[in-house]
């Protein structure tokens, strides 16, 4: 339990590292999929060094009826 534990928190570090590389910290996240986009990057964790760029694009969702 303690090795899937550390290794966890390794993983997550070094996506929070692919994050900031990639100035993802740099300004708040507007939307929701820049926030998604950060999320998934750092959640993605080493894989963004084997070349995976993850990006969401979020729906457009349906304005209420005036």
């Amino acid at each position: 339990m303690r090795i899937g534990s550390v290794v966890l928190v390794l993983w997550l570090v070094i996506g929070a590292l692919a994050a900031y590389q990639r100035n993802y910290f740099s300004s708040e996240p507007a939307n929701c999929a820049q926030i998604s986009t950060v999320l998934l990057t750092v959640v993605a964790g080493p894989l963004n060094y084997l070349g995976l760029n993850p990006q969401v694009d979020c729906p457009s969702l349906p304005q209420p009826s005036p």
